[in-house]
This record gives C-alpha cells, sequence and structure tokens, in this order.
C-alpha cells in the first residue's frame, strides 16, 4: 500500500493503482490485460455502478533535469515516478474525469428544465407536476454534493503535506485540466437549477393553495344554501 487517502497500491508487474471514493480509478504502467483484471476484480466492491464508464488519459515523460512543466495538451514532465508524483498526478485526474461526469448530469438537468420553463412562459400555467420537479431538486442537490463534498476539487491532495516541494507540479496540472474553473462553472449552474426548480415548485404550491382556497369557499356557500334551505322548510312546516 502506497496511501491510504487515496486508496493507493502497486499493481502488475510494475504499475501503481489510486482509487478515489467517488467512482474513479487512475492507473499507471499497466498493460491493457492487467488493466482489464484489476477492474474486473474492483467490480465486485462497487456500489450504484454507473451504465457510462468516463476515461482521460494523460502522458508521462520522465525528465530527470527538467522543471516539471505541463504542456498544454502534450505530456506531463515528472522528475520521476515516485508514488508521491504519481498521487499527485492521479489527483488531478481524478477530479477531471469526476467533473466532466458532472457536467454532463448538470448538462441532463438543464435539457429538463429547459422545456418545462419554455411551456410556463408559453402557456402561463405548470404544465408539470410536484412530484417531478422534487425528482428535478434531488438531482441537482445530488449533483451538488458531489461536486462540493465528496470530489472536493477545490481541496489541494493529502500528500502536499508531506511533500510541499510538489505544489508547483499539482499548480500547474490544476491549470492545464481548468479544475477550479469547470467546479465554478458546475456550481453555478447548480445555483441556476436549484433556484430554478424551487421558483417552480412555488408555482405548484401556490396553484395547489388557490385550489383549496376555491373548494373551501364553495363549501362554505353550499353549507349557506343546505342551511337556508332548511330554514325555508322550517318556515312552511309551521
Amino acid at each position: 500500500t502506497l496511501s491510504q487517502a487515496p486508496l493507493a497500491f502497486r499493481a502488475g508487474a510494475a504499475g501503481m493503482v489510486a482509487l478515489f471514493r467517488f467512482g474513479v480509478a487512475v492507473m499507471i504502467g499497466l498493460s491493457p490485460l492487467e488493466e482489464e483484471d484489476l477492474l474486473a476484480q474492483l467490480r465486485s466492491r462497487i456500489t450504484g455502478p454507473r451504465a457510462r464508464a468516463d476515461d482521460e488519459t494523460a502522458n508521462l515523460q520522465i525528465a530527470p533535469d527538467g522543471d516539471e512543466p505541463v504542456e498544454a495538451g502534450g505530456p506531463i514532465h515528472i522528475k520521476n515516478l515516485s508514488p508521491e508524483r504519481f498521487l499527485v498526478v492521479a489527483d488531478a485526474l481524478a477530479k477531471s474525469v469526476a467533473l466532466t461526469r458532472d457536467e454532463r448530469e448538470v448538462n441532463r438537468v438543464f435539457d429538463v428544465i429547459e422545456p418545462f420553463a419554455l411551456q410556463l412562459a408559453e402557456s402561463g400555467r405548470p404544465p408539470f407536476s410536484r412530484a417531478a420537479m422534487l425528482k428535478l431538486i434531488g438531482q441537482a442537490l445530488l449533483a451538488q454534493h458531489r461536486v462540493s463534498g465528496r470530489v472536493a476539487v477545490e481541496e489541494k491532495p493529502d500528500v502536499l503535506w508531506d511533500r510541499p516541494d510538489l505544489e508547483r507540479l499539482y499548480a500547474r496540472l490544476e491549470d492545464e485540466y481548468e479544475l477550479k474553473e469547470r467546479a465554478g462553472t458546475l456550481k453555478r449552474k447548480l445555483e441556476v437549477i436549484v433556484e430554478t426548480a424551487h421558483a417552480l415548485t412555488d408555482i405548484i404550491d401556490a396553484n395547489r393553495a388557490t385550489r383549496l382556497e376555491a373548494t373551501v369557499a364553495i363549501l362554505i356557500v353550499a353549507e349557506l344554501l343546505v342551511s337556508l334551505i332548511e330554514i325555508v322548510l322550517a318556515w312552511h312546516g309551521k
């Protein structure tokens, strides 16, 4: 074992693997067969598997005398393939993959909201049920929890506490994959989704309250009519 958080260990003939609790595995130095074998072993330990898997590939170039630059769209230069450097690179790659997944899910929620808002603008009435809107809010909150809680994009990897000399490498990786910018955009989208869903739910509640008030008014009128009929019948009975 190379690390506990994330869980990292050696695998294959000369490879390393890091497993992140938000559902990402980062592998280096494994052959395709070794990768498939590892993933097959992990499947029995996975909860809530997704129908679609996301992946990202990065090329590492060993440059002992270099300054560990990260070229835009090019290889990642590192002085050596130490476990600490692997954990730094793995953290950036894992967050990038997780952001890609969450970006797709948030865009899917936007695709659901848009026709709702369009019909509301055209008809002036909410053409949807409260249950559907609550489901929409739940999807937004779940994505928000993943981004801010489990993935924690803005937090640095724990290995930097013991190896502050690797902070420059992580900062370059963070800039290359635009982790902070993507996380900020994602959070703003989530805020729009939650605010929109709450507004639509308030409209549904207002319509329900209006119908309830109308029902109460009808019952009161009906009760008055019954009382008047009883009074009239009683008067004629005399």
